[in-house]
């Protein structure tokens, strides 16, 4: 008697039922994942444009006149590979606002950061928990 060899229609279901499974909980969390990783370009902006009015507070002492440097770029990030647009908005002597909008991909996030280094998130998408902790950077709404 010959012996036949290959798979069985059974068997390869099988293996199709456990591929499905896993992609079905592999997708969703890698594009979490990818989005999260696009949401640090904001944040890390913010930190180092901080920095930078600082810088111009220790010159000038004002942070008045900043929005002539954060529109030049000397303060803002350029606009290259990240997903986020700054806006400085209208500093008076003492105090700042910073904002980090969200586009494209990340569009929905907004990130505000003060002269006291106080980080809110203003907007989130759907589905996601604007928590109390500052920045969101998950979607639980934890920091």
């Amino acid at each position: 008697m010959r012996r036949h060899t290959g798979f069985t229609l059974i068997e390869v279901m099988i293996v199709v039922a456990i591929i499905a499974i896993l992609s079905a909980i592999a997708i969703p969390n890698y594009s979490e994942y990818v989005l999260r990783s696009r949401l640090t370009d904001g944040i890390s902006a913010l930190a180092g444009m901080r920095v930078k009015m600082e810088q111009y507070f220790q010159d000038n002492r004002s942070y008045a006149g900043t929005p002539a440097a954060c529109s030049t770029g000397s303060i803002a990030p350029l606009p290259t590979a990240n997903n986020f647009t700054f806006d400085c908005g209208t500093p008076t002597g003492t105090t700042y606002v910073i904002t980090a909008t969200g586009t494209g991909p990340v569009n929905g996030f907004v990130y505000t950061l003060n002269q006291d280094n106080t980080r809110t998130t203003t907007g989130v998408i759907s589905g996601w928990s604007n928590g109390n902790c500052g920045w969101v950077l998950k979607k639980d709404g934890s920091c």
